[in-house]
């Protein structure tokens, strides 16, 4: 487990193909979708689409990871991009309290006249409906939010 401070390492992690340290605040979260939309259209065989929705879904885990740190200090959110064969990751990471995605309540359909209640709270439903796989490693050192996006690398010489 990592030391207050320290990054939580996802399992299977070893090190990440590209790294970005940014400030807990909002205005960063532009950077960290400029950061991924860069990575995606210039390392993997994506559609604009697919770009836009894994810019939104880290957008979402960017700011809930901000959220984490209410009322904001110092403190950093870490973004680590990493290339596998058939597939990108994306792991959005902070050192708040922690959370278990499981006791989320669940969103009422769009039909239902209480829907306009919530909201709030649709940040990991979208993350988990833009993205291949959403994974949550979760303690009290932090969260590591981890999506997922099968695609193929970029052919070489067409980089």
């Amino acid at each position: 487990m990592a030391a207050r401070g320290e990054a939580v390492r996802p399992l299977g992690w070893e090190e990440a193909d590209v790294e970005l340290d940014i400030p807990a605040r909002p205005e960063y979260v532009s950077l960290a979708r400029l950061v991924v939309s860069s990575l995606a259209s210039s390392r993997r065989e994506l559609g604009d689409d697919r770009i836009d929705d894994l810019k939104l879904a880290v957008s979402e885990a960017c700011t809930n990871a901000i959220e984490a740190y209410e009322p904001a200090g110092e403190e950093r959110v870490v973004l680590r991009w990493r290339d596998g064969q058939d597939h990108l990751e994306v792991d959005v990471q902070d050192q708040g309290p922690g959370f278990d995605p499981s006791t989320l309540p669940e969103r009422p359909s769009v039909t239902d006249p209480m829907r306009p209640n919530f909201e709030r709270g649709l940040g990991v439903p979208l993350m988990r409906a833009l993205v291949d796989e959403v994974m949550f490693a979760s303690s009290d050192d932090g969260t590591s939010v981890i999506m997922v996006l099968y695609c193929p690398p970029v052919p070489p010489g067409d980089e």
